[in-house]
């Protein structure tokens, strides 16, 4: 398995990807509006390529908290993706820990993101609400989904509702 920034010839792939691992083109067409959107990262848009084949992908673009100061960007990390046929065999771990440490070495204090308590947890996420940030979650997602990892560069002043961009709309409830 060979980890890399996503290039304009993996698109298609990475659409597909996306819609199987999710079974819903929306989050495929998330993806598409993160990539025509000023938030996006191209060199934070990985993928995992198995013997030519894009088995997975991982995003990081930014999104915003607001507190009573006013905004701040905030880099997160949305969506994840592996083809069904190849989950379970480590390769969104790779992605998370590849993506997370660009942003990292980018110098960026922390990632967010809404996702499993149980997945991100062993990769370094924790509760966001414990280091004072809150984000909207779908109505069927617990608290926990809401996630922080925090990074060598970790600025506890980074606190606040996190906002996200208009690219996520279609999937706020999903």
């Amino acid at each position: 398995m060979t980890i890399r920034a996503e290039g304009p010839a993996d698109v298609p792939s990475i659409a597909a990807v996306v819609a199987a691992a999710f079974g819903s083109q929306a989050e495929a067409h998330l993806v598409a509006r993160i990539r025509a959107s000023p938030q996006f990262v191209p060199e934070w848009s990985l993928v995992a390529d198995v013997e030519g084949e894009i088995a997975g992908h991982v995003m990081i673009s930014y999104a915003t908290i607001v507190d009573g100061r006013g905004e701040r960007r905030v880099a997160m990390l949305s969506p994840l993706a592996v083809a069904p046929a190849r989950q379970r065999q480590g390769i969104g771990s790779a992605l998370v820990r590849s993506v997370t440490a660009l942003a990292a070495a980018a110098g960026e204090p922390l990632v967010i993101l809404q996702g499993d308590p149980a997945f991100y947890g062993r990769l370094g996420f924790e509760p966001a609400a414990d280091y004072g940030i809150a984000m909207p979650l779908p109505s069927w997602a617990p608290p926990e989904a809401a996630q922080v990892m925090r990074l060598p560069l970790y600025d506890d002043a980074v606190r606040g509702r996190v906002a996200h961009p208009p690219a996520f709309d279609e999937v706020a409830d999903r």
